[in-house]
């Protein structure tokens, strides 16, 4: 039997018109349902294939408004099958101009190609409270939001997954149809050498389970859409996206249009951190609207709606075994992650993956296996937040290095410096590392910081901590693989010396847009304030895959100087005939073009322009990047790899009130290896604002659920979602290590996520440095702290943190031989595995070709 879902108004529905009931219950009577309509004038009549059957022409009305605003209405059910949806009510209100629903728009749609499961507004099923149901365009919110709530739906509950324990135990039903099985979305078995061999002849094995709690983004501004429909067929989008190319592929797709008649623009971005580059419901219906009313239409959504929409940060439960000898150096190490996914697949393959890829490429690990399972969950889907999966492991591996070196009375720093990896050289995993300033960030704090007067000899309650991490500047594989670039400039220039730079690239607040005229401005000589940047417009160009992965820098910036230089040449063969001076000899800069022997000898850059359009004609460039190709072939290789890797440590000290267990984080110390620093005062903004999200994610955030309604959000909003204030922001000691990257323009390496790794763990090793108890869950709350700290006291194990994993039945793994045992990048079983000669018998490090294969 269903039940009545919330206050009862208007025939039984709750607030928004929304029941639960039976199967054949309606609250309007049988057989009375619309399930798109589109009513008031025009009139547009949408049939279940999303075409338009018919029009009616407006009269000039000038009083009648131009634009429309949308509202979705949302589920209230956690996991039910939608029995019906009646809109006539809404329809019938006055200022209203449209109503869909999931049938107008069948058509599946995903960020993955392997995930494709996401429906614009839910048919026949809704998977998380916040679901989106139907769709109001109307002259104002307050209208659309009156008829959202006059729109009667009618569910029959299903059971409700609340976590990776339950999905694993709940086989059905099955919240999607596709997936591993039952509530198993993705499941992964590596392993590189043989890791129980080199457990079993460690001289020290320790297994420690941590958690990490989900969160998410809380960018300040919200996502908000608007969309246009032009009499040519076309549509237009301009959306607060991280990614525009890949909105622009799901809204041809599900509004069935051709690719060339969609439109999406990229407006800059008042922050995103990984929240805006998923494709949302409320982009397609925006635009799906437009198309059905022919009039502009915009939505803004609510902060809890952010909250609902969500793509943050996975809660992961993690298990590392890991053997190491006499000095503390890794031998083995068995990665175990249990992955709570929500709703929807969004970029959880990858995210599955993340969770262990990355390991390797700090601390050199001989041989490492790693096993994940993401599940389906009955929340808001999570995604890709500032650090996409690594986070969660990085925190348990760095606390778990800290244990080890308690446990052998070693150095926690020296164990650390021991294991880096070296630069130019190979992971067990196939990750290929270019430049490597781990140990110079080390260095730095530890010195900045005073780490040997403060480590172990602070009065009780006051501590220090020491943590690493590593991430990635861009995958080294495009979301949809091909083989074309992943990102393009394009440049005009114009006689009168003003240089204009295309670029797909989206500015979401890292200073993507000032990097773009930097490094042009560089090459070509003049001053960034002659070039006029165009980003994030899918007519107008290149592409570009998006602002995430921090891959813009490295990989937009290769290719604005090669499109620069190919700018330059046409210039140079112009001015070297007009002066009569070798080109070897000519020099851009000042906005000149001058003789290197003689600079009074030149011409302005606006008339080398001028002499080079007289001879050949309009002076337009191009340029693009493509990653290397990564040297693993085996399934899931290509998740990890990247043409650069940056590096940073960080310390925290602590101030823990032993009565409360209040953490104060008072200063960190924050070192960073940037490879080469092209605007250092946004590269210190990254820096310092990844340490801010750092300790957030360290002392409080979270994304809690309550279970009696179904799974109901606990705090969607600001007001209780805790996130730190500049009260609670610490002093920020910050140092960039330049250690350029061949892969990298001007050697440069990312810098808008990896500083946050290693706030977490450092925190986390400081408390136990303050009062001698583990938090081996994040975030560390007060709670936990004195929970610990109490469990001390009475002769307990002085630790707050997960006891028990779940069962999993885990598959055989692929094996994958590493490089230094004979491995040629695929797996054994691979029918094109050829073992290869020893590259370093000692089985130790492994230095390789920087040219690639």
């Amino acid at each position: 039997m269903g039940v009545s879902n919330g206050t009862p108004k208007d025939n039984g529905a709750n607030g928004h018109g929304q029941t639960t009931e039976p199967v054949g219950r309606h609250p309007r009577g049988e057989g009375e349902r619309s399930d798109s309509a589109v009513v008031g004038k025009p009139f547009v009549k949408v049939d279940s294939r999303s075409k338009v059957l018919g029009t009616m022409k407006f009269a000039d009305d000038l009083t009648l408004p131009r634009m429309l605003h949308a509202k979705l209405l949302r589920s209230t059910e956690a996991h039910a099958r939608i029995v019906s949806i009646d809109t006539t009510r809404a329809e019938a209100l006055e200022g209203v101009y449209a109503v869909l629903t999931g049938r107008s728009m069948p058509i599946t749609y995903g960020i993955l190609p392997v995930s494709q499961d996401e429906h614009a507004l839910c048919v026949d099923r809704v998977r998380y409270i916040g679901d989106p149901v139907a769709a109001v365009a109307a002259v104002d919110e307050e209208t659309a939001e009156a008829a959202c709530r006059a729109i009667d739906v009618v569910y029959e509950r299903l059971t409700a997954i609340d976590s990776v324990k339950t999905a694993l135990e709940t086989p059905e039903p099955r919240i999607h149809d596709y997936g591993e099985e039952g509530n198993i979305h993705k499941r992964v078995d590596l392993e590189f050498g043989n890791v129980d061999e080199a457990l079993a002849s460690s001289h020290h094995v320790r297994e420690d389970l941590f958690f990490y709690e989900g969160n998410t983004h809380l960018p300040l501004e919200q996502h908000a859409s608007l969309a246009e429909w032009h009499p040519d067929g076309k549509v237009t989008l301009w959306s607060s996206t991280q990614t525009p190319h890949y909105v622009h592929r799901a809204l041809a797709k599900v509004l069935e249009l051709p690719p060339s008649r969609v439109r999406v623009v990229a407006i800059p971005n008042g922050g995103g951190f990984g929240g805006k580059s998923d494709i949302f419901n409320h982009e397609i219906v925006v635009a799906k609207l437009a198309m059905v009313t022919g009039r502009p239409v915009k939505i803004c959504l609510t902060r809890e709606e952010v909250f609902y929409c969500h793509r943050g940060r996975h809660p992961v439960l993690m298990r590392f075994r890991t053997g190491v000898d006499e000095r503390g150096r890794i031998l083995g190490m068995h990665s175990q992650t249990y992955i709570d996914g929500g709703a929807y697949g969004s970029y959880g393959v990858a995210s599955t993956f993340y969770t262990g890829a990355l390991q390797t490429v700090t601390y050199h690990v001989d041989r490492y296996k790693f096993d994940s399972v993401r599940c389906f969950t009955n929340k808001p889907p999570c995604g890709p937040k500032r650090g996409h999966g690594t986070p969660q492991p990085r925190f348990g591996l760095e606390v778990q290095i800290d244990k080890i070196a308690a446990d052998l009375g070693l150095d926690p720093i020296e164990v650390r410096k021991q294991n880096l990896v070296e630069p130019h050289s190979m992971t067990a995993n196939w990750l290929r590392v270019g430049s490597m300033g781990l140990g110079p960030c080390i260095d730095k704090v530890v010195e900045g910081s005073d780490w040997y007067s403060k480590f172990r000899k602070l009065p009780y309650g006051r501590g220090v901590g020491l943590a690493c991490g590593s991430y990635l500047s861009g995958a080294g594989l495009p979301i949809y693989w091909n083989d074309m670039p992943h990102s393009g400039v394009q440049i005009k220039l114009d006689r009168s010396g003003g240089v204009a730079v295309f670029c797909g690239a989206t500015d979401i607040g890292q200073g993507s847009d000032s990097v773009l005229a930097f490094i042009v401005a560089d090459v070509l000589g003049i001053d960034p304030v002659d070039i006029r940047v165009v980003c994030g417009d899918t007519d107008l160009t290149p592409v570009d895959l998006g602002s995430y992965s921090s891959r813009v820098t490295l990989m937009m910036g290769n290719a604005a100087i090669e499109a620069a230089e190919r700018a330059r040449a046409p210039l140079a063969e112009a001015v070297s005939k007009k002066l009569s001076i070798p080109r070897s000899r000519l020099v851009f800069g000042g906005n000149r073009v001058f003789d290197a022997e003689n600079p009074e000898t030149g011409v302005t850059f606006a008339e080398a322009v001028q002499f080079a359009e007289t001879s050949i004609g309009t002076i337009g460039s191009t340029g693009s990047y493509k990653p290397p190709r990564a040297p693993g072939r085996y399934k899931g290789a290509g998740v990890g790899p990247s043409p650069a890797y940056s590096y940073s440590a960080a310390v925290a000290e602590v101030d823990v009130d032993p009565e409360t267990g209040l953490v104060a984080v008072e200063r960190i110390w924050i070192a960073h290896d940037i490879g080469r620093s092209i605007n250092p005062t946004l590269v210190m903004g990254q820096v310092e604002g990844s340490v801010y999200m750092g300790l957030g994610e360290a002392l409080m955030e979270a994304m809690e659920y309550r279970g009696n309604r179904g799974v109901v959000h606990k705090f969607p909003s600001m007001l209780e979602y805790k996130s730190p204030t500049t009260m609670e922001m610490c002093d920020v000691v910050t140092y960039l290590i330049e250690d350029p990257d061949p892969n990298g323009p001007y050697g440069a390496k990312e810098v808008g996520q990896g500083p946050l790794l290693p706030i977490m763990p450092a925190v986390a090793n400081a408390v136990f440095d303050a009062v001698g108890v583990r938090v081996d869950e994040v975030p560390i709350s007060a709670e936990k702290v004195l929970k610990a700290i109490l469990a001390k006291a009475e002769g307990k194990d002085g630790r707050y943190g997960p006891a028990k994993t779940p069962a999993v039945e885990w598959h055989e793994p692929h094996r994958v031989p590493p490089p230094w045992e004979g491995g040629d990048g695929r797996a054994i079983d691979d029918p094109k595995h050829m073992p290869v000669p020893l590259a370093d018998p000692s089985g130790h490090r492994y230095k390789h070709d920087m040219s690639g294969d």
